[in-house]
């Protein structure tokens, strides 16, 4: 498995972000935010350094797999576009992405990181609890989402 930085708006990035879309809509319903709600969440500029990443998984030159990160605040970053196409399901593809987010996270000097995902996503919440994310109330724009499940990690090492 490779898994490399690459802008945002790279064509790879879009497709893969697209595809998150279409599953996210099938598990919980098209959602049409007008681009202000969680389609603003993530740009080029807030998912590149020295604030972000965002990162393509290839298993034999497919892209399976994405997830990005931001910044919350000067010492938080969020884990976003976390997605994992059925060709790499099951494959470790999930776990390599987020244990990369969170070296880069540490590499660009963030102590905690966050995330949310959604009662519809199960795998995930499993994924994200046996990697030590512990569960917390949501938060920002999720505290009033009763589907929403937030995380959080501490990024010292032990």
């Amino acid at each position: 498995m490779e898994i490399v930085a690459v802008p945002y708006d790279d064509p790879v990035a879009v497709a893969l972000v697209a595809q998150l879309h279409r599953d996210l809509d099938e598990r919980y319903g098209a959602e049409d935010d007008g681009g202000e709600g969680w389609l603003a969440e993530v740009t080029r500029e807030k998912v590149r350094p020295p604030d972000g990443v965002f990162l393509v998984a290839r298993v034999d030159g497919e892209p399976v797999g994405c997830g990005a990160l931001k910044r919350l605040d000067a010492t938080t970053g969020e884990i976003k576009r976390m997605f994992t196409a059925p060709s790499g399901r099951r494959r470790g593809v999930g776990r390599a992405l987020l244990a990369r987010l969170e070296d880069e996270a540490r590499a660009l000097g963030y102590e905690t990181l966050k995330l949310e995902t959604g009662e519809e996503q199960p795998e995930a919440v499993a994924m994200y609890e046996s990697s030590g994310w512990t569960r917390i109330p949501p938060y920002g724009r999720y505290s009033d989402d009763p589907r929403s499940i937030c995380f959080t990690k501490s990024l010292a090492r032990t």
